[in-house]
């Protein structure tokens, strides 16, 4: 389904937002679509242009769940021991001197448009509280917490959320997008650094919960009730109007005109076209569809190409779990390393995210769209007695590419058992003020709570080293 979280609206002079909604509101529309929002723009400061500032329109997060191993990925290590190694090896790329994973042979073609950081560190080994970290750019408090939740003090807003607080809402879609399933530990216990946090329920980014490879496919809440004709639509939304031009009359900058703001919104997801057809994956021919992997990850990348092709400018495609898989299909892989490697994580993330890249540079996308592989840490360089790894969050990598990136490079070095940083570590606030500064906003960016109160976008650094 589309969530939208709701936005507390307050109107003046006896009249509620209740008597709104009784009046002529959703309610009145016979509308499905759940709770609307919008964005406010914050005014940026640009004043110094250094490379990549601004070059991307937009940015897809691959989030990959549970932790993307270095060693089996970008960290390779063929020298170390076998309790280190593993049991792949490691293949050339196109780039010369950059080796990936053998089970790369995809994303191995494609590491001219990317730049690798292979020093990134949390110093955290819980996933709810590193994932918070990787979310927000701020860590938790404390570290390694695990099955933590939303509360204070840890209320950062994710980059999702921010995006959507930096950019107004588009053309009946919002500025940001989260799909196919939020993140969550076993259980259902939701991580933090998912929501807008101090910022305020009005600027969380919309949560798709779907599943684009299904053959009956369709997105909920974008279609109108069945009762309800065009004609019939049309003449509720004329009376809405109607009944809401004598409120803001009589009270101006009541609230009114904001609740209208939010109803256009809705109208233009249920009778707008550029909306819906963002979710029309159908109309994408099966051979490219294939390209990129009959599956729910796989089919949700290609969402979000077709998604940031209409203009959203933040689209994060989560990894999701697989119940007949070992370690319930993601990358949190303490038994059965290997072989959930070999037989199920990579092939997948390898074919979607190469297609991915592939896609946006045939339609001329790629120069203007931020890619970011990432997770919430790595895996611990010696193999457990399960053949497994475990949690690692000292040391582990990250790769972004398309707009504002260095092609073929490589930032930062680990040691020999890809354990700890050598040079060039990053932290996650790094990474942040990098995506944002690609996407046009400095790191200095004030952003206000809803008390009202400043703070800065991410007390991060630019890492210029990988910028173009």
């Amino acid at each position: 389904m589309l969530s939208i979280p709701d936005r507390p609206i307050r109107l003046c002079s006896g009249w509620t937002r209740r008597d709104a909604i009784q009046i002529g509101g959703l309610s009145a529309l016979g509308l499905s679509l759940p709770r609307i929002s919008a964005a406010q723009p914050s005014p940026v400061d640009a004043a110094e242009l250094a490379p990549g500032f601004g070059r991307a329109k937009s940015v897809i997060l691959v989030w990959l769940l549970g932790g993307p191993p270095q060693h089996e990925t970008w960290d390779t290590k063929p020298d170390a021991p076998a309790e280190i190694r593993g049991e792949f090896g490691s293949i050339n790329s196109v780039v010369p001197g950059i080796r990936v994973g053998e089970l790369m042979p995809r994303t191995a073609l494609h590491t001219d448009k990317l730049s690798v950081l292979r020093a990134v560190v949390t110093k955290d080994q819980a996933h709810s509280s590193s994932g918070y970290q990787m979310l927000t750019g701020v860590p938790h408090q404390p570290l390694s917490q695990e099955n933590v939740v939303s509360k204070a003090p840890n209320l950062s807003p994710s980059h999702a959320a921010i995006m959507r607080h930096l950019r107004a809402d588009h053309d009946g879609l919002p500025s940001s997008i989260v799909l196919p399933y939020h993140i969550a530990n076993d259980g259902e216990i939701l991580w933090p650094g998912q929501t807008a946090g101090v910022l305020g329920r009005q600027f969380d980014p919309w949560l798709l919960s779907c599943d684009p490879s299904k053959p009956d496919f369709q997105v909920p809440d974008l279609s109108l009730p069945a009762e309800i004709s065009t004609s019939r639509f049309q003449s509720r939304r004329r009376l809405l109007q109607s009944l809401e031009e004598p409120v803001a009359t009589v009270q101006p900058g009541s609230g009114t005109g904001q609740f209208g703001f939010h109803l256009q919104q809705a109208f233009d997801l249920l009778s707008g076209t550029a909306a819906r057809r963002a979710f029309e994956i159908s109309e994408e021919s099966p051979q490219v569809r294939q390209r990129y992997g009959m599956n729910r990850f796989g089919q949700s990348m290609l969402m979000a190409r077709r998604l940031v092709e209409t203009g959203v400018s933040l689209v994060q495609v989560n990894w999701t779990r697989v119940e007949e898989v070992q370690n319930n299909g993601s990358w949190d892989t303490h038994k059965n390393h290997f072989g959930d490697l070999r037989d199920h994580l990579m092939p997948r993330m390898d074919l979607a995210f190469s297609a991915l890249l592939d896609d946006l540079e045939q339609r001329q996308l790629l120069d203007e769209t931020l890619v970011v592989w990432l997770g919430e840490f790595g895996h611990t360089p010696k193999i457990n007695g399960n053949a497994g790894r475990d949690h690692w969050g000292n040391c582990f990598s990250v790769a972004l590419g398309g707009a504002g990136i260095r092609r073929g490079h490589v930032h930062g070095e680990s040691d020999k058992h890809a354990a700890f940083p050598v040079s060039g570590a990053v932290s996650p606030a790094d990474v942040t003020a990098t995506i944002f500064h690609c996407l046009g906003y400095h790191p200095e960016t004030l952003l206000h709570d809803q008390t009202g109160r400043p703070f800065p976008l991410t007390r991060g650094e630019v890492i210029s080293e990988i910028l173009a």
